[in-house]
């Protein structure tokens, strides 16, 4: 019943797939060089997290084809600069830490979401219940990029600092451009999507927005001694999870969050 939140949510599905293909291939150009089983664990764990929600959200994104928005253009358009520009000309420490710092952004993202239950109780239970796992997920391995940048690749902090400013810039210009797109392919004219942004904006980043909650645990970040994990485990994951276990439906898990004491 909302085309910002609608398209927003949608205009990140179509970044997904190939933004976790490349983060797989920066994390995995360190495999070689991790010492520990527990390191190595962690990366099989990360890559097929990752590779699932690729393959789910390019399902997702065959709606959003018959729709049609652009998905095949956007996705060309996301590898060239993945893979042709980023993968080719920066270090693997740069991209790295590019990878780093979006599994930081998608993990404080994942926190606000699921807990801001709030901001979904009227979202279709399918993609509410698609969301919410992936963001689980996102938690749950939001450590292993930085732990490989830090321990392995032995990025400094400058570079750290850099990535994220960068991600947080690109990420949010890329989210948008699709909506705006999507807002077009859905038929709204010019005057109608300036009412739809600033509605939309207003619920992203005003007070009581989804964004507010992210904005400490984003600023330490920058922190010299910052870890992901210092923030813990968002506290509807035992929720979560043990729904998921006893029933392994995954919209039944993600209700279990809107019906808890």
């Amino acid at each position: 019943g909302d085309a910002f939140k609608t398209r927003f949510f949608d205009a990140m599905s179509v970044l997904f797939p190939e933004g976790e293909r490349f983060f797989i291939a920066c994390v995995c150009d360190y495999r070689n060089q991790l010492s520990t089983p527990a390191q190595r664990q962690a990366l099989i764990d990360f890559s097929k997290q990752e590779a699932q929600h690729s393959k789910v959200h390019l399902t997702f994104n065959t709606r959003l084809v018959g729709q049609g928005v652009k998905v095949d253009r956007i996705m060309a358009n996301q590898r060239k600069v993945l893979f042709d520009l980023a993968r080719t000309r920066l270090s693997k420490g740069h991209t790295l830490a590019q990878t780093a710092a979006a599994e930081h952004l998608t993990a404080l993202m994942a926190d606000s979401f699921v807990e801001q239950t709030h901001q979904f109780a009227d979202a279709d239970a399918r993609v509410r219940a698609m969301y919410v796992w992936h963001a689980f997920e996102e938690v749950e391995h939001k450590g292993v990029a930085f732990d490989v940048m830090q321990q392995v690749a032995q990025v400094g902090y400058w570079l750290r600092v850099w990535a994220l400013l960068m991600v947080s810039i690109q990420f949010p210009m890329f989210v948008f451009q699709i909506l705006n797109h999507m807002l077009k392919v859905d038929g709204f004219n010019r005057r109608q999507r300036w009412g739809i942004w600033l509605k939309g904006l207003w619920w992203l980043y005003g007070p009581g927005g989804l964004m507010g909650p992210v904005v400490k645990p984003y600023l330490a970040w920058y922190k010299p001694g910052f870890h992901p994990w210092q923030s813990g485990m968002v506290p509807s994951f035992k929720t979560w999870n043990d729904t998921m276990r006893q029933s392994g439906d995954p919209i039944k898990a993600s209700d279990a969050l809107y019906t808890r004491p």
